[in-house]
C-alpha cells in the first residue's frame, strides 16, 4: 500500500512538472543587436503610439510561487508601408512599474514595487526609460514574428516573439504572444543562479515573461 502511494505521489509530481513547462512561455530568440531596415520606411506613414491603450503585462517567477503586473509606454511610434508595419520605436517608462497580485493598499505591494525598481533590479533612478525598436517584421511557420532591439540598463539585445498586426480604421494593433526573457542579458542578476551559486532555494528566476499590447493611430 505504501509503495503504491508514493508512486501515485510520484506521478502526480511529475504530471505538474509536466503541466507547468507546457504553460509556461517560449523564451524569445535573443541574438546581438541589429541594425533596423531603413529601405521601406523612408516612405512610411507615421503612426503614433496610444499609451494610454498601450500596456506590457509581465510576470516573474520564483520557487514559491509568481508576481505580476504591467509596465507603461511613455511614447512611441510605428511606421507603416503599404498597409505593412516596417518599423518603430518606443520608449517604456520604468518607473511605471505596478504590481497587480498583490492589493495596492497591502504594504508587500509597495515594497515589491520598491525592490523592483531599485539598484537591485531596474535601477529606475539611473536608467528611467528602457526603449525598443522594432528591426524587422517576417512570416514564418504561418505566424507573424517581430524582431528588435530592447536596449535596457545599458545593455542592447534583439528579440524575436509571435504577434499579431491588425491595420483598420486608421489604426494599427500590435498583440503579442505570451513570450519570455532573459533578464541577466540586461545586467538585471538580483536572486540569479546562474550567476551566483550560493543562493540555495532562495532564488529568482531568470526568465521574465512577457505579453505586449501597443495601440498607435495615424498622426
Amino acid at each position: 500500500m505504501k509503495t503504491k502511494f508514493v508512486n501515485i505521489l510520484f506521478i502526480t509530481a511529475l504530471s505538474l512538472s509536466v503541466f507547468s513547462c507546457k504553460d509556461k512561455a517560449k523564451e524569445a530568440t535573443t541574438t546581438e543587436a541589429e541594425t533596423p531596415a531603413v529601405t521601406e520606411a523612408v516612405n512610411a506613414e507615421i503612426y503614433t503610439v496610444d499609451k494610454t491603450a498601450s500596456t506590457i503585462a509581465w510576470t516573474g517567477f520564483k520557487p514559491t510561487g509568481s508576481h505580476n503586473g504591467t509596465i507603461a509606454l511613455e511614447s512611441g511610434a510605428i511606421n507603416v508601408a503599404n498597409g505593412k508595419v516596417v518599423g518603430g520605436s518606443f520608449i517604456i517608462d520604468m518607473a511605471s512599474i505596478t504590481v497587480l497580485d498583490i492589493p495596492a493598499d497591502d504594504k508587500g505591494n509597495a515594497k515589491l514595487v520598491g525592490h523592483l525598481t531599485n539598484a537591485d533590479f531596474f535601477d529606475v533612478e539611473k536608467y528611467p526609460s528602457a526603449v525598443f525598436t522594432i528591426t524587422e517584421v517576417t512570416d514564418a511557420e504561418g505566424k507573424t514574428m517581430l524582431s528588435g532591439n530592447l536596449t535596457l540598463k545599458e545593455a542592447k539585445n534583439n528579440v524575436t516573439f509571435p504577434v499579431t498586426i491588425a491595420n483598420e480604421g486608421g489604426a494599427v494593433t500590435i498583440t503579442s504572444e505570451a513570450f519570455s526573457i532573459d533578464r541577466t542579458k540586461w545586467n538585471v542578476q538580483y536572486g540569479s543562479k546562474s550567476v551566483f551559486d550560493n543562493l540555495g532555494d532562495k532564488f529568482i528566476n531568470d526568465d521574465i515573461e512577457l505579453k505586449i499590447t501597443v495601440k498607435a493611430a495615424k498622426s
